[in-house]
């Protein structure tokens, strides 16, 4: 471990599905010799890409948990974090970009600029990653780094400007030129391992000189000295444009592009080198924390070892050997022994193991100075923490976790089975916040909920294989509402009479709608006039109204926004009870709730689609078609958003639908917005249905 900060970088691979980021990671390995021989994503050799250790991830050919690995290249060490590009695994990514200082945005020199890139981009620009691009998979057929170039312009407002020309396209890549130098560059050996430098070729002189001015003009506006140089048409230094791009690419103000083909291994060791001369080290970026004990002000962490330690739990994972937990040191050193708190519950700990970490493979370390990405053994905590020397109360600022769009129903196999689940759910929820589980106290059911359709597959398929708990899914069941279109009156008698003691109240007043936009559900208000109720009866008419509520008489649904006024009543000085007008009031409720129209509600969500402006219209007929309501369509460029309200119970399989009529290209977001009625048809289909429960289960 190399003992300058400077020399440190974190960076994180990131990029839409398919764009070759695994298979970049693994050539980056096999050139700073971390792995002796390169394994493919889909390879025949059986092995599968090192990075993508879950077995899962080999099958499927797609990254599912962000793998961190530490590799030296020129006597800089790098931490690298391969992450996700499925947007159902977007907490995935958001974590990895939590705790990196720069990242490399793979793209796809034929697909170019797609909607994953777009989703990535706003996620770096929300952590504001500063970052330079690599244009991949330049020797497939139809490969166009410079429109790609310009994509990132047009698509993500970024200042790209291209620093090599391809030697050769397609299938006849050779190289590139390297347009800072001016020199040709060649990937020779069997990996592309051996670098060879020439003249550019004479056929290919006139694009690089017209290449050069033009990122020339891009760099010359972020240094007057560069300027000068053009206007008298001087001998530019080298490291004068290495410096002007750095800070350029620190302050986000520009976006160095870089070509090549891992697949092909071309261009992944001059894209090496741009990460160590442009992409920040932790001292050059700002890093801040609150301070819980002066009401939360934000306080810059500097990257210096001398002061006490502070890190973060980014990222949490449950090994052979127990629970493993990432965590990014901001500030200090974190070493074997020494004790800190975790500042969410200000709980103690010592740092036992503390390791480096190689995909799934580890080495034992001592300390974890500022600016490094090391991970723990045994640390009961979650993601997100903060753990810090026990005499600071610093918080870092907590992730932004997405709310959860879809959710489904899972039951066990048998008793075994049950008890695997439970252990899979807790560590997957600890695990990923964007996972959630609870009992349905309705239906008492278990429901999972999840960023999406796949998020919850490959759930329910690790707990199978990683857990052996066998578990049968249905389909999800909505929360529906009951309420009361007018107001009516009741004027209810409870009479018992056994041997000893009866029972006797009446209850008279009227039950009305309430219209309080859902904030309030109930409300009891006391009317009674001359004591035809005593005081101490009131309360027991309150809870009587209460636990009418719990169950409406359509479907059996909760009922809210009720006002409930009592006017007059009776009592019998011995058969009347706290008890008497309890059950007085529950009488009282049903008969006034028959007369007051009781209808159905149902969750209605607010659903926001991103796709490209062309398939605008699929958009609309998919919304349409699930009883939505559009909102609101706004067009970005040559990207559309648009807004609709759409029932719970229309959106499952959405997804599905959604991809196969845009091409994959569009994504969706949905959040509770409120409850609406329900339309008469479906009404009849819901109580309908509610009554054939009922039979089958007196039966």
């Amino acid at each position: 471990m190399s003992a300058d900060i400077t020399k440190m970088r974190n960076i994180g691979i990131s990029a839409h599905i398919d764009s070759g980021k695994t298979t970049l990671t693994e050539r980056i390995l096999f050139y700073c010799q971390k792995i002796h021989a390169i394994h493919e994503v889909r390879g025949k050799d059986g092995v599968g890409a090192t990075m993508d250790s879950m077995e899962l991830e080999r099958e499927r050919g797609i990254t599912i948990a962000s793998a961190a690995t530490n590799v030296n290249w020129k006597g800089h060490d790098i931490n690298i974090i391969d992450t996700p590009g499925h947007v159902d695994f977007t907490i995935e990514v958001e974590r990895a970009l939590r705790v990196l200082d720069g990242a490399v945005l793979v793209l796809c020199s034929v697909g170019g600029v797609q909607s994953q890139s777009i989703t990535v981009d706003r996620q770096l620009k929300r952590y504001g990653v500063p970052r330079i691009a690599f244009v991949n998979k330049s020797d497939r057929t139809g490969a166009n780094p410079y429109k790609v170039c310009d994509q990132l312009r047009e698509k993500l407002n970024l200042n790209s400007v291209m620093m090599q020309v391809p030697i050769g396209l397609e299938e006849k890549l050779e190289g590139v030129i390297d347009l800072v130098r001016m020199k040709a560059i060649y990937f020779d050996g069997h990996d592309g391992e051996s670098i060879r430098i020439e003249e550019i070729p004479e056929a290919l002189k006139a694009e690089a000189d017209e290449r050069r001015e033009m990122m020339l003009d891009a760099v010359s506006m972020f240094n007057e000295e560069i300027m000068e140089h053009m206007m008298e048409e001087t001998e530019i230094p080298e490291e004068l444009l290495h410096e002007t791009i750095r800070k350029a690419v620190i302050a986000q103000d520009l976006v160095p592009v870089y070509l090549g083909s891992a697949y092909k291994n071309k261009g992944v060791q001059e894209m090496m080198d741009a990460v160590l001369r442009y992409l920040p080290a932790p001292p050059d970026v700002e890093n801040k924390a609150l301070d819980l004990d002066n009401d939360e002000a934000e306080v810059v962490l500097p990257s210096d070892r001398s002061k006490p330690p502070v890190a973060l739990a980014f990222k949490l994972e449950d090994g052979q050997y127990g629970q493993l937990t990432y965590i990014r040191v901001y500030q200090g050193i974190v070493k074997k022994g020494s004790e800190l708190i975790n500042v969410r519950n200000g709980r103690k700990f010592k740092v036992g193991r503390l390791v480096r970490m190689h995909s799934n493979n580890m080495e034992d370390i001592v300390e974890a100075p500022a600016g490094d990405i090391v991970a723990l053994f045994g640390i009961e905590c979650a993601s997100g923490d903060t753990f810090c020397s026990p005499d600071l109360n610093l918080s870092m600022t907590s992730m932004f976790v997405p709310n959860a769009v879809i959710s489904l129903s899972i039951r066990p196999v048998d008793k075994s089975a049950s008890d695997k689940m439970a252990k899979a759910l807790n560590r997957f929820t600890k695990e990923d916040p964007t996972f959630r589980t609870h009992v349905d106290p309705e239906s008492n059911e278990t429901i999972v909920s999840g960023m999406g359709e796949l998020h919850l597959e490959v759930y329910i398929e690790r707990m199978k294989r990683e857990y052996q708990a066998e578990v049968i899914t249905g389909a999800p069941q909505v929360a529906y509402r009951e309420a009361i279109s007018q107001a009516a009156d009741f004027n209810y008698t409870h009479k018992k009479q056994t041997g000893g003691s009866g029972q006797y109240a009446r209850v008279a007043g009227t039950m009305e709608p309430l219209d309080t936009n859902g904030e309030k559900d109930y409300e009891f208000e006391n009317k009674i006039k001359g004591g035809a109720i005593p005081t101490e009866y009131i309360p027991s008419c309150d809870k009587g109204f209460q636990a009418a509520m719990l169950k409406g008489s359509l479907i059996g649904a909760p009922v809210v926004g009720v006002k409930m006024s009592i006017t007059d009543g009776q009592f019998h000085a011995v058969d009347s009870s706290d008890q008497a007008f309890q059950t007085a009031a529950l009488g009282a409720f049903r008969e006034a709730y028959k007369k007051a129209k009781p209808i159905i509600l149902e969750p209605i969500m607010k659903v926001s689609v991103e796709g490209p402006t062309e398939f605008q219209g699929n958009i609309f007929g998919t919304l349409n078609q699930r009883r939505g309501m559009i909102v609101a369509s706004n067009d970005e460029g040559n990207y559309s958003v648009v807004e609709a309200e759409v029932p719970l119970s229309e959106m499952f399989g959405y997804s599905t639908v959604l991809r196969s009529s845009t091409q994959g290209k569009a994504e969706f977001t949905m959040e509770f917005a409120k409850y609406g009625r329900v339309p008469s048809s479906v009404t009849e289909d819901l109580i309908k249905k509610y009554e054939e429960e009922r039979k089958a289960q007196q039966k």
